[in-house]
């Protein structure tokens, strides 16, 4: 018997800019991106039960529709019908919908835990393809750490962060309803023009630092994300009035939002002070990595 278990920590976008949509109706994207180290969901994978996915944890309820777990395991399956597989039990400690690529994240563990259980078969995988395949966010989670993610999602640029030190977050959401489609509705409200022939896809230099350049970026996403859940900026207000907050910024589609800080202690202090003041809110600190 083989178990295995992976994290599935929080995707934070620290900018996220939309370069114009494309022809086949995608759009092309540059988005920097750190995960929370301290805030994530688990998964276990039990090689020994027969294929299938169960669900835990505090957020394990909220999932609507298919779980990227199940279609994960399919699409594992139909990559190489000799992959040793099994059950996966998933601990949902993130909330669901809320721009932080917990689905994503979830799936992208699940390939991590089968590529280690099958280590005479994992070489012969294109881990990358399948997790495009599974969702945009799926390749830049399945690695995990301080990235580029540019395109569609499908190219990722892992970064040093050997400029940065610590970076530190107070990482909310509001738990309010939010549409299933969501991220759909925030960007069709977007109306991003047409990517141009000549669009501009060099990376940026973070000679300084990902939080030097983050400052000066942003998320092109938040105006229409407000159109869709206008409680994104009672969030954005709260995080920005805790002591130290150096920058505040939504992650992904929202409406999970996040302050920086200097310190890990600051962080923790800071969202402490949020979950007094806001109990029915999702609230963490977390370094980022």
């Amino acid at each position: 018997m083989t178990i295995l278990s992976e994290r599935a920590p929080a995707k934070i976008n620290l900018m996220l800019d939309v370069l114009g949509r494309r022809p086949d109706g995608y759009h092309e994207l540059l988005s920097l991106v750190a995960f929370a180290r301290d805030a994530a969901d688990s998964i276990t994978l039990d090689t020994s039960r027969p294929t299938g996915c169960d669900v835990t944890g505090p957020f394990g309820g909220s999932i609507a529709g298919q779980n990227l777990i199940e279609l994960t395991l399919a699409k594992l399956a139909a990559a190489d019908a000799g992959l040793q597989l099994g059950h996966v039990t998933l601990t949902k400690n993130l909330p669901v919908a809320a721009g932080v690529g917990g689905g994503s994240a979830d799936a992208a563990a699940v390939l991590r835990a089968v590529a280690r259980a099958n280590p005479g078969r994992a070489a012969a995988i294109d881990w990358t393809a399948i997790a495009l395949s599974i969702g945009s966010d799926v390749p830049v989670c399945f690695q995990s750490r301080l990235s580029w993610m540019t395109g569609t999602g499908d190219g990722v640029t892992s970064i040093d962060r050997a400029a940065d030190g610590g970076l530190y977050a107070v990482i909310a959401n509001p738990l309010v309803p939010v549409p299933a489609d969501k991220t759909a509705q925030v960007y069709r409200a977007l109306r991003a023009p047409p990517l141009a022939a000549n669009a501009d896809r060099a990376l940026p230099d973070l000679t300084h630092g990902a939080f030097y350049y983050a400052v000066s970026g942003r998320n092109a996403l938040r105006p229409a994300a407000l159109e869709i859940v206008p409680e994104i900026a009672i969030v954005l207000d709260e995080l920005a009035a805790l002591p130290g907050a150096k920058l505040t910024r939504m992650s992904g589609g929202g409406p999970t939002c996040f302050a920086m800080f200097n310190t890990a202690d600051a962080a923790k202090v800071a969202a402490a002070e949020l979950a007094a003041r806001r109990p029915a809110w999702w609230v963490a600190a977390s370094a980022l990595e």
